[in-house]
């Protein structure tokens, strides 16, 4: 029926968005080498409103362990280094007057731990937001049968979206043991 396989492509879309802000958020994990992705999050005040730092500054790394933040005005200069140094980041940026450079310290054993567990935090997240999106569908789903589908065909597809939820999990697995290997490599 057309309706139920609107149902399961609505279901794996959404799945599909859990999954990109989980990479998303995993990127802000760092993870030994310097990333711009590092930042993301990281506003500053700019002409009276708060304003993510890739919007008023060019954010590269010239090598794996330094990230450059080039404004577009010199004048924020100041505020940019501000942020990052009141940012919960533990980095401390040079400012040569026209670019900030960050050189990303090596992490330790217990930092790489405390990495390890914000990844699990994101993880778990992440799969709790894939079960309620399996809830939301086959509670749709199930209306279905008080509007005269068959019992068996809404069964089957609570079973299709039972097997896209278990695929999902098992990528969101996959994903945390890249990153967790990713953060304990010395």
């Amino acid at each position: 029926m057309e309706e139920i396989e609107l149902y399961l492509d609505d279901a794996k879309d959404t799945m599909d968005g859990a999954i990109k802000h989980l990479i998303i958020e995993l990127g802000k994990i760092r993870a030994g080498k310097a990333s711009p992705q590092m930042l993301e999050g990281l506003q500053i005040e700019y002409y009276g409103s708060m304003t993510p730092i890739q919007n008023v500054a060019t954010i590269n790394t010239p090598d794996a362990r330094t990230l450059a933040i080039k404004p577009f005005e010199k004048k924020i200069i100041n505020d940019i280094e501000k942020a990052i140094r009141n940012s919960n980041l533990g980095f401390s940026p040079s400012n040569d007057g026209e670019l900030i450079r960050i050189s990303v310290p090596p992490l330790n054993e217990e930092r790489r731990r405390e990495l390890v567990k914000r990844a699990k935090n994101e993880i778990e997240t992440a799969k709790i937001n894939v079960r309620n999106i399996r809830q939301d569908a086959n509670n749709s789903l199930r209306k279905l049968t008080k509007e005269g589908v068959s019992e068996d065909l809404v069964k089957s597809s609570e079973e299709r979206v039972q097997k896209l939820t278990d695929s999902f999990v098992a990528k969101i697995e996959q994903i945390f043991s890249v990153k967790e290997r990713e953060i304990m490599e010395v």
